[in-house]
């Protein structure tokens, strides 16, 4: 378990966020911000008393906010909020996802900005720490109020209703887990209801998350394009540093770069690099990686520049102001996050489609250089990676879709207060798809790229193309007669996923962009 991760003597990093949601790393919150929460509870408290009505203290909530609520129906209003607004269906959440979330909402609890007494952020840090997780539904949230229905769910577990999965995974009611784990539930009182749901934090949680797993995976990318280009026998001089720097994009450089570096030393390239070579130009999938590798790195640049700053918030509605004003603000709206997320999603589907592209041009015998058709063993006996193709194939087509942004989409709720709304939840569910399906496209590249190396013999692969081809052979068989492909697929797809491929390819260079967490944004 990593080491415990404070909250609230600073923002969060993203490398906070994935160490809680994915690594179980325990959570502490600081003296001081405990302190500065009680400060502020004290406010509320003053309010609370006030004959005159004031937006989520002594009012209803949303269409409902011109109600005064009588002190004595106060608990009830906390209690009913949450219970109606628990209202998710669908497949559960996944449980890193919910972790993200709740690490997030106990961030902005932490602030002190948000009127919630101590005993509410110690809840939150205490089911962290126990490996409680509400279950939580794929449907519900609009993205705007906050991702109201899954931050719901976890309110109300921490409320000690619902269900929850424990931490060996089973499902029980949170009544249950929570006193085997020694946590009193807690008894909601004066704003403390909508300071539990008011945020973005189950799209920043999943946004995070995805820039983690992007970080690795556009690294990947270039390695696979690497083996791509070598065993077509592409050339690597397109990739010089002079001429990366006749266009000066960040994203492009630091491709080119691990590109260079990946191929540094072939055998296989310098086989083909004299005079007597006639190809004047590669085809723009190999030529042209570093471009859409690249652009797709200075997206993400950019997302993860939007994510710090949304780690840096206090989102809710109303807020307690640093003089002590009680305000209501739109900083709910989650259509920063939510364009974000829908922009990694077009450089995901690129990046894949272009992967695609190359996996096909190994496959055909009149594009791939001398390779037998469909790297098969005995062609027409043999049918080799053709259908390893139409699968990558199937899941860009996916990508493309999934590609089509979810924030241009505004359904209105809560009779017309809720007029605009971002969808960022919905794009942050389909991200996670899409990240899923890129990883599995990068892998057939790999799986395609590594046996054309193979039959590439007795020219040897670059240092760090091979060892990438050394280790797939660990868990899949060199070229053969046909065999089932679909086991091989997931095998290698777990090497691509783990980031296994690209961490043994940067061991065998020097030069090569390396792996990071939080992302780089400088």
């Amino acid at each position: 378990m990593n080491a415990s991760v404070t909250v609230g003597s600073r923002p969060l990093t993203p490398q906070d966020v994935v160490a809680v949601a994915r690594h179980d790393a325990q959570v502490t919150v600081d003296d001081d911000a405990l302190q500065r929460v009680a400060d502020t509870r004290a406010l509320i408290e003053a309010l609370a008393d006030d004959p005159q009505p004031h937006y989520g203290i002594s009012t209803g909530f949303g269409a409902l906010a011109t109600t005064f609520i009588a002190e004595d129906r106060r608990a009830q209003l906390q209690a009913s909020l949450i219970r109606s607004h628990a209202a998710g269906t669908g497949a559960e959440v996944e449980r890193e996802v919910v972790r993200a979330l709740m690490l997030l909402r106990l961030q902005t609890l932490s602030t002190g900005r948000t009127g919630v007494r101590p005993v509410v952020v110690e809840t939150y840090a205490a089911l962290l720490n126990a490996g409680i997780t509400p279950v939580v539904r794929e449907y519900g949230s609009l993205g705007c109020s906050g991702d109201l229905a899954p931050l719901s769910h976890v309110a109300l577990a921490v409320m000690g209703e619902g269900e929850v999965r424990d931490a060996a995974g089973d499902r029980r009611s949170a009544a249950d887990a929570l006193a085997a784990a020694g946590i009193a539930p807690v008894a909601l009182r004066e704003k403390e209801g909508l300071a539990l749901i008011n945020g973005t934090d189950g799209m920043l949680g999943m946004l995070l998350l995805a820039l983690h797993d992007l970080e690795m995976l556009l690294t990947t990318a270039d390695v696979s394009a690497a083996i791509s280009i070598e065993s077509q026998l592409g050339t690597d001089a397109v990739f010089a540093a002079d001429l990366m720097a006749l266009r000066p994009q960040l994203g492009q450089a630091v491709s080119a770069a691990n590109l260079r570096a990946f191929l540094a030393g072939s055998p296989i390239v310098a086989s083909h690099r004299g005079p007597e070579c006639t190809r004047v130009q590669d085809a723009y999938s190999l030529r042209c990686a570093p471009q859409v590798h690249g652009a797709a790195r200075d997206t993400m640049t950019h997302a993860a520049r939007v994510a710090e700053r949304e780690l840096a918030s206090a989102v809710d509605n109303p807020v307690v102001t640093v003089d002590g004003r009680v305000e209501s603000n739109g900083n709910f709206h989650g259509a920063p996050v939510a364009y974000v997320l829908d922009f990694l999603a077009i450089a995901v589907a690129d990046v894949a489609s272009m992967s695609e592209r190359r996996t096909d041009r190994a496959l055909d015998v009149a594009r791939s250089n001398g390779l037998p058709p469909f790297l098969a063993d005995e062609a027409g006996v043999d049918s080799g990676l053709m259908i390893a193709q139409y699968a990558a194939a199937g899941i860009v087509s996916e990508l493309k879709r999934l590609a089509a942004p979810a924030s241009v989409d505004s359904i209105p709720s809560s009779a017309m207060q809720e007029d605009h709304v971002s969808m960022g939840w919905a794009g942050a569910r389909k991200l996670r798809r899409s990240i899923d399906g890129l990883a599995r496209v990068l892998a057939i590249e790999v799986l395609t790229g590594c046996r054309a190396l193979d039959l590439r013999a007795p020219l040897e692969p670059a240092a760090a193309t091979g060892a990438v081809r050394d280790l797939i052979r660990t868990r899949v068989e060199g070229p053969g007669p046909d065999r089932f492909v679909s086991p091989e697929i997931e095998a290698v797809t777990e090497l691509v996923a783990s980031g296994a491929v690209a961490r043994v390819a940067l061991a065998r260079t020097d030069s090569a962009h390396t792996l990071s967490t939080p992302v780089h944004t400088a």
